[in-house]
């Protein structure tokens, strides 16, 4: 099963499409968390995900926002949307009828 990082990864390069890359996925993580994303874990993960076939990567081409450097382009994969659908069915059976709430 995906690791909650994996997940979030792999939910943000989804969310964003032929936009996702790692300032957008980062970005993403970032909002969606409220806390701040590292990018040494953020590339380490999608490597990972790459060498299990969840996503795929590609350079794309030079901006000059970024001083001339390409953009590592990420989609996600079949194998990948079906990790991470069976993490979301999980999470969604585990957490059936619990309210998380703070006891005050």
């Amino acid at each position: 099963m995906l690791g909650e990082f994996e997940y979030l990864l792999l939910s943000a390069t989804a969310a964003l499409q032929d936009e996702a890359y790692g300032a957008t996925i980062r970005a993403a993580i970032e909002e969606t968390t409220g806390a701040p994303c590292s990018i040494g874990a953020l590339y380490t993960t999608l490597d990972r995900l790459e060498q299990k076939g969840m996503v795929k990567t590609r350079m794309g081409g030079a901006t000059a926002q970024r001083g001339g450097r390409a953009k590592r382009m990420v989609r996600i994969t079949p194998k990948g949307i079906e990790a991470a659908t069976q993490f979301y069915r999980v999470m969604r059976r585990a957490t059936i009828g619990l309210a998380w709430e703070n006891p005050s």
